[in-house]
């Protein structure tokens, strides 16, 4: 018995590595503008939270090259990549809820694309592999 595939959740799973892809580049980014330049992020008030940038610059530059490289293996169809994919989307996204008072608005477009990130690999994750 041969199941077809659905091309609409294989296209959201290829749109969910491609996003991140993108995400860990930007969250790479993110992390060497604040290692290299760590004048540029506006510290405001103390809060729980608070890491100097340098230290957030590498928990980034770190997290973004590690999901980064699970979204290259969701392309490639891998079963763990998948699991390892949500998992680093949610931490990708806590993360960036906590870089909140440094960049804002930036933050909140990475956690709604992590978000995304989430929704397509567990609701149609699966029929990349078929």
């Amino acid at each position: 018995m041969t199941e077809n595939r659905n091309s609409f959740a294989v296209g959201l799973t290829v749109f969910a590595a491609v996003l991140m892809l993108l995400v860990g580049v930007f969250q790479a980014v993110e992390g060497l503008v604040a290692l290299l330049g760590d004048t540029l992020y506006l510290v405001g008030p103390e809060w729980t939270f608070s890491f100097d940038v340098t230290t957030w610059g590498w928990i980034h530059l770190i997290t973004g090259t590690v999901i980064a490289a699970a979204g290259y293996f969701v392309l490639t169809g891998s079963v763990w990549a998948r699991s390892v994919g949500v998992f680093l989307a949610g931490l990708g996204a806590l993360l960036n809820f906590l870089w909140l008072p440094y960049y804002p608005v930036w933050s909140v477009i990475i956690i709604t694309l992590n978000v995304l990130v989430i929704w397509a690999l567990t609701a149609h994750g699966r029929d990349i592999t078929r």
